[in-house]
């Protein structure tokens, strides 16, 4: 049920993978991070206009790790104004607020950046599975002080490393987590209420066919992972997503359980019965 009062919760998590978006800068169609994120708190202001109570929470998901950015821990909370930044009279003061933190934050962030834990198998890839169970842990915890349940929590993900085996089991656990406390994770500006009333794009086909996980190929009969469900179009004895090594035993022909066979030994006639040679 919809109420006049109700507060919108978007907790954000932002990819700040530095080697990724270094690669976005050059790309045909370059982004920048300095360009995403102008985009980004615009979005975040725009969120904030919609309504007075509405709240908001940005999450770094950066190497290694993952960070809250908005807002702090109270022993974290920046309460003096940015060095060198005077308040803007025509901003309205949260807006600067939030802003603000989320710079610092990101400046504090990029320069404790670690890259020692590079020279493991896990690759330069950003850590979006924490910061998607940092996000629910959040809300779990505001929807709980809400005890009238006016709050009404959403996430975005704004993700531009590429896909990650290793996250794809702690990826999995947290989209069901997500389902089964009615979170939504989305990719759109407007409330829970107001899609009701928006014509939204509807595909009238849907593509239910199986594609292998190693080359991206449709097949209509592949090997499936036990663990984590994973489709291979040839066997495999690990799995390259969640490492389970196969038990398998080389095949025997199977054992006949049936009683042998005694040979069948042809009775002898007598020598009576037995016809002699003719003579001519």
């Amino acid at each position: 049920m919809f109420y006049l009062d109700d507060s919108n919760l978007l907790v954000l998590i932002i990819d700040t993978n530095p080697f990724v978006w270094a690669e976005s800068a050059k790309a045909e169609t370059p982004l920048s991070l300095d360009d995403a994120l102008r985009q980004i708190l615009i979005f975040i202001n725009a969120h904030l206009a919609l309504k007075h109570n509405n709240k908001v929470a940005a999450i770094a998901s950066h190497l290694g790790h993952s960070k809250f950015l908005y807002p702090l821990s109270g022993d974290e909370t920046v309460i003096k104004p940015s060095t060198g930044q005077r308040r803007n009279a025509n901003m309205y003061p949260n807006f600067q607020f939030v802003t603000d933190q989320i710079v610092e934050s990101l400046q504090e962030l990029f320069a404790d950046t670690d890259v020692s834990f590079l020279k493991k198998d896990t690759g330069a890839s950003s850590l979006i599975t924490g910061a998607f169970s940092m996000a629910l842990c959040y809300i779990n915890r505001i929807t709980k002080l809400d005890q009238l349940g006016h709050i009404k929590p959403r996430i975005l993900i704004l993700s531009v490393s590429p896909d990650s085996a290793f996250q794809y089991i702690p990826l999995m656990n947290c989209i069901f987590s997500a389902q089964k406390s009615a979170k939504n994770a989305f990719a759109f500006l407007p409330e829970r209420y107001a899609r009701n009333f928006l014509n939204l794009p509807s595909q009238d086909q849907v593509d239910f066919r199986a594609a292998c996980f190693c080359h991206k190929k449709i097949v209509d009969i592949g090997y499936v992972c036990s663990v984590c469900l994973s489709i291979y179009c040839s066997w495999s004895p690990v799995c390259s997503t969640c490492k389970t090594k196969f038990a398998f035993r080389a095949m025997v022909p199977p054992v006949s359980r049936s009683k042998p066979q005694t040979p069948r030994v042809s009775p002898s006639l007598p020598s009576s019965a037995n016809p002699s040679p003719s003579h001519a």
